[in-house]
């Protein structure tokens, strides 16, 4: 398969193949039609012959070359598929990348995005005790709260007033951690009312040092038939130019994290 898309990619040679497309035809034919000298259409044909992507056969002084479907078919199954998979996680980034374009456009003074305010309910098929644990019990913590593409390192959401709040995570398509921790926030709890409430602060890190903004942030539950209402708060003070990419995430980022948390509730319930 790699020999095929390589001796495709060379561009006197897939046009070659689009000319063959449309009918076996001679070297001579070949070489007028592609704009190219006969020795040099000579060797592209056998390049394209050795990776089996053309037939020939002699007929009288001449050799003619044919198009062989068949591999064809198969590297058009490999793209597509392939266009298939891109197609399934695609769409986040590119609602990512259009977020970041405009946090960016507005992040043009120091402060710019104090007090945004962003909420999200989940109804979790749980008791409230279980979901109370999901949110504050470390290795519980973990299994959620990072978007799709995250694996949390450190995690800590300590239920008194006072206690840490972190996050750190990685890529989770790095999991020999080559490119270390990519993404840490730090902050404290606020207030807790067990299996209620619980608010903390809590603050990303800029690569730099410093921080990019800092997030008020509030779980809330409530009983509802069929399980636990969650709500979830979040202000935005102390922003920054450099918070752009962060706040451009916040709403993708917690709608993918509720959603693994919602999946985490469920098969801990099983």
């Amino acid at each position: 398969m790699h020999e095929r898309l390589e001796a495709l990619g060379e561009p006197a040679r897939l046009r070659i193949a689009r000319i063959l497309a449309e009918r076996p035809l001679s070297v001579g034919v070949v070489a007028e039609r592609a704009g190219l000298r006969q020795p040099q259409a000579t060797k592209h044909l056998q390049r394209l012959e050795r990776a089996g992507l053309v037939a020939s056969r002699r007929t009288g002084n001449r050799r003619i070359y044919a198009l062989e479907p068949g591999p064809l078919r198969e590297l058009a199954e490999l793209l597509d598929g392939l266009a298939g998979q891109a197609r399934e996680h695609r769409g986040s980034f590119d609602a990512y990348a259009a977020s970041l374009a405009a946090e960016t456009r507005a992040a043009d003074r120091d402060r710019w995005a104090d007090e945004r305010d962003f909420s999200f309910t989940r109804v979790l098929n749980a008791p409230r005790e279980t979901v109370w644990r999901h949110l504050t019990e470390p290795h519980l913590l973990a299994r959620w709260w990072t978007p799709d593409d995250l694996v949390v390192t450190e995690v800590a959401l300590e239920a008194r007033p006072g206690g840490r709040a972190v996050l750190a995570y990685r890529d989770a398509a790095d999991p020999s951690g080559a490119d270390g921790v990519v993404g840490r926030a730090e902050g404290v709890v606020d207030e807790v009312v067990p299996g209620e409430r619980i608010a903390f602060r809590l603050s990303p890190l800029l690569p730099g040092g410093g921080t990019a903004f800092t997030g008020h942030h509030g779980f809330g539950l409530d009983d509802t038939e069929g399980g636990t209402r969650l709500r979830v708060g979040l202000r935005i003070t102390d922003s920054t130019v450099a918070s752009a990419d962060f706040v451009a995430g916040i709403g993708l980022g917690w709608d993918q994290a509720l959603d693994r948390l919602a999946a985490a509730v469920a098969d801990g319930t099983r």
